[in-house]
This record gives structure tokens, sequence and C-alpha cells, in this order.
């Protein structure tokens, strides 16, 4: 059985566009480390129906700034402010989109100020600015398949979250989210085919786990299904996940993506590089 139907022909090209400003509608405590924020403005319009799970650049205002200096796009591509202007840029996923409401939901890890999203996060008020570049990456995120993998760590459990939202009543499959505690467990709405496992990390690093890589390993997945496979979080667990994956499932572009999201110890910036290098592999 073939899940989620194909689109007729290859999809449009999406028209590049200039950064928007958004503006917090409201904030909710989902757990004790993750925060969501609603938010509203005119460039909700350029998420349809297949941008759940995307990725989007949130430009945050730097200190001092009640609001950022947003990029303009010219014909090479973003015009940035001078430095001491530039907006703190940082790659989340798209947990919702309505667009009849004109809102647009962002989940984030809050770990207090040691980072700038979840500083901003933490001290989000209704009222405050913050400007949204995107959406990018597959749209639609999930791909057609008999079974359907999804994994990762708390960073990916909003991109999680939706696509199991966007999965059809009669899926098969299973999504393994690791969390540093049970506190952090959320109420998820998914089909009742595909088995929801919350792994808590004993590892005191996060590069050290193996938790999802050990419950992959396990899964009893059917040799002659059609497999995808989502994968997303920290450095060294993505992709020791993706090589598994190729090893053993033969799985390639575009039934496996895997996105790693950060890596223990270094900021976005150091990381931005690596990143782009591990998902060119693939």
């Amino acid at each position: 059985m073939q899940h989620l139907r194909r689109p007729a022909g290859s999809p449009a090209p999406r028209k590049k566009r200039a950064p928007s400003m958004f503006e917090v509608l409201r904030t909710e405590r989902l757990s004790p480390r993750m925060i969501r924020v609603v938010l509203g403005g005119e460039g909700v319009d350029a998420f349809d129906e297949n941008a759940y799970a995307a990725h989007i650049k949130l430009m945050l205002p730097r200190p001092g700034q009640r609001e950022p200096s947003l990029p303009t796009l010219g014909e090479q591509g973003p015009v940035w402010p001078p430095a001491d202007q530039r907006p703190i840029v940082r790659t989340y996923s798209v947990r919702g989109c309505d667009r009849e409401k004109g809102e647009l939901v962002v989940d984030f890890v809050a770990h207090g100020d040691e980072g700038p999203a979840s500083r901003w996060a933490l001290a989000a008020r209704p009222g405050d600015r913050i400007g949204i570049a995107g959406p990018g990456g597959p749209m639609p995120m999930l791909k057609p398949a008999d079974w359907t993998l999804l994994a990762g760590d708390m960073t990916a459990l909003p991109a999680i979250a939706a696509m199991l939202e966007r999965l059809p009543e009669d899926a098969r499959g299973c999504a393994l989210i690791e969390i540093p505690d049970q506190a952090e467990r959320q109420e998820l709405r998914h089909p009742s085919g595909v088995e929801l496992r919350w792994l808590v990390r004993a590892a005191k690093s996060p590069s050290e786990s193996r938790l999802l890589l050990d419950a992959a390993i396990a899964l009893d997945i059917p040799s002659q299904a059609s497999l995808f496979a989502w994968v997303g979080g920290e450095n060294a667990a993505v992709i020791a996940l993706r090589d598994h994956l190729r090893d053993r499932h033969a799985l390639s572009k575009p039934m496996l993506y895997a996105v790693p999201y950060w890596k223990y110890t270094l900021d976005e910036e150091t990381y931005h590089q690596e990143r782009h290098r591990v998902m060119d592999e693939l």
C-alpha cells in the first residue's frame, strides 16, 4: 500500500521572497524545555499545506534593537544590513500554519540564556517582532511509502510532530523521539499504525547517546515494504543512524532525509559549513 498521493507533475519552483516581519501573538509552555510561539504577519501566505516541517530562518533582533533589521532581496540574492545591525539568524522548523487565521507556529527548545533563540523565546511577549525567511527544504517533507520511520531528539520534535499529523490514518511505521527525561513527553496526534516511542537519554553527553541508533536497529520493518525515513538532531546521532539506514535498507534520495540540526559544544555559526557537508554526503 502506498501512502500520501504523489502530486501530478513536478512542483513549480518556489519564487524567492525577501524575509518578512512577524509579530508574536501568544506563547505557550508545552513542557519544561519546550516553548510554543504563535506568530502572525503578512508573510504567512508563503506557507501552504506542504510547508509542514519545512525549514525556516529566524532573524532575531540584536541586543539593543526592538526589532531585527531584515535583509532585502537583490538581483544576486539577499542584501544584508551592516554587521552591527545584521540580525542573529537561526534555523528552525515549521510546527504548524493556519493561513486562514494568519498564524505560524514555531516550537523552541528552551535552554536558558545559552543561545539567542532560546533567550528570545523565553522572553517573548505579544507584540514582539521577529523576521522569518522561508519556507525551505523538501516540500512536502513526507514521501509515499508503505512504512515510515521518524527519528530525532528534542530539536527534531517539532518537525516529527508536524509530520505525524500529516500521515494518513492507515499509515504504518514508528516515531523514535529521544528526550532528556519523562517530563518532556508530549501528547502527539498520530495514526494508530504508527508507534510513538519515547527514549529517555541516560548518557551525560547527547553525542555519546546510542538510543536512537539502537532503537532503529531493533525495529522489525517488513522486508518487502517500501521505506521512507526522516532523521534529525545532534550531528553524531544523525550520521550514525543515516549510515545504518543506507547500509541495511539501501535507502537513498529521496527516501532518506537526514538533517543534523546541531553539534554538541558548537554554536550554529561554527557548525554551519559542517552541517552542509554532512547533508551533501547523502
